[in-house]
């Protein structure tokens, strides 16, 4: 029978076991997001509607994650965090069964956009992750799952590529569904109770959000930051298919979904940001993570004629944001270590405006600047990041 947390267990620690089932269920959740982007054409196709009408699925399952991340995610703090787990996670277990079943387009739709709601659980168990941690190893243990979050972001579009290539699409959301049962069960077996930081009212709770935003200057800096970092992830990925396809690469689908591989290399680096967090380097991390972050642009410009810059600068771009990401989150969560949740809500709503503000720039750069635009809007993006994090801190 799982015990409360309690304080001699959070300065023992979390353990590895919980941490990787932590990082396996953030992964596993955000790439039910992703798993419908290569599989758009061939939906559409069954379904009888163009590729634009199928596109909407994207747009369903973004909106339904920022829905979650406002009204969902800040009830971390509200309601005990393993039974929330694992009732949003039967939740999505649901939603995907219904995804794959789906005899028609629009229950399809919606079924992608309550997907997008219940895989806000990714959002939950990071700052659980921060919760069960000793102060001693916060950084790497978020770290760590952080790292499991991103390989779900960039494995997903591969997996789901494929599945549906041996099965058929709704293979792919049938077997995450399977997924989400199983770690719905684990979760309630393996975590502690962890009881709830807050006692008020829901409307209260939300309504404080925004007066963590206002009184925390520190975490207004980090969601600029965090912004500019998604933005330059998104502004890379948003454009690469379009240059993977076309002269003078040429590759066909299943070479570019596999290339988003070569971006797994962050993962490795996200535990040694981790580390150095918790010794007292974060400032640092963040000063060469930013820097890192303005050259990979340099590197991906002459990727558009050498394969092997435009993957060294895939490789260095995934390494400074998820770089700079866990030292944010590291920052962030001591800032009101009762208040996680909600302080996951205004990050992550930052970096999820920050990265739809650079998509909807990047299909407006593209088509008029081709990649070197590209390459010179996310540059400009990279150095507004240095320029916010050298300003005077108040």
């Amino acid at each position: 029978m799982s015990a409360d947390v309690s304080t001699a267990e959070s300065a023992t620690g979390i353990g590895r076991a919980r941490t990787l089932l932590l990082a396996v269920v953030c992964g596993a959740a955000v790439a039910n997001i992703y798993y419908a982007q290569p599989l758009l054409h061939t939906i559409g196709g069954e379904f009888g509607v163009g590729n634009g009408t199928a596109a909407l699925l994207v747009t369903a399952s973004q909106v339904g994650y920022a829905l979650a991340l406002a009204f969902v995610v800040p009830l971390g703090d509200l309601l005990e965090r393993r039974r929330l787990v694992s009732l949003l996670l039967l939740g999505c277990a649901v939603v995907l069964g219904l995804a794959a079943a789906a005899p028609g387009f629009a229950l399809l739709a919606t079924a992608v956009a309550l997907v997008g709601v219940t895989s806000a659980v990714a959002q939950v168990a990071v700052p659980l992750a921060a919760q069960l941690a000793g102060d001693h190893e916060r950084g790497r243990v978020v770290g760590t799952v952080m790292s499991g979050l991103l390989i779900g972001i960039l494995g997903a579009r591969t997996v789901a590529g494929f599945v549906a290539e041996a099965g058929g699409w709704r293979w792919v959301f049938a077997l995450a569904a399977g997924v989400m049962v199983v770690l719905a069960v684990v979760v309630r077996l393996v975590l502690p109770v962890v009881p709830p930081t807050e006692s008020t009212s829901y409307p209260r709770l939300l309504g404080s959000v925004l007066g963590l935003v206002r009184h925390e200057p520190e975490l207004r800096r980090r969601m600029l930051l965090g912004a500019v970092g998604m933005g330059c992830f998104t502004i890379l990925w948003t454009s690469a298919d379009f240059l993977l396809s076309a002269p003078p690469y040429g590759f066909g689908p299943a070479v570019v979904g596999l290339f988003g591989l070569a971006g797994l290399a962050g993962a490795a680096m996200a535990p040694l940001a981790g580390r150095l967090a918790d010794r007292g380097h974060g400032r640092l991390v963040v000063t060469l993570g930013l820097v890192v972050l303005v050259a990979s642009w340099a590197l991906l410009g002459l990727g558009g004629a050498s394969i092997v810059a435009l993957i060294a600068g895939v490789v260095v771009l995934d390494l400074a944001q998820q770089s700079l990401q866990i030292s944010h989150q590291s920052v962030i969560y001591a800032l009101a270590p009762q208040a996680r949740s909600r302080i996951t809500t205004a990050y992550m709503t930052s970096v999820f405006i920050g990265g739809t503000l650079a998509s909807a720039a990047t299909s407006i750069v593209y088509p008029a600047g081709g990649w070197v635009g590209v390459c010179v809007l996310g540059g400009a993006v990279a150095l507004v990041g240095l320029g916010v994090w050298f300003l005077p801190r108040t």
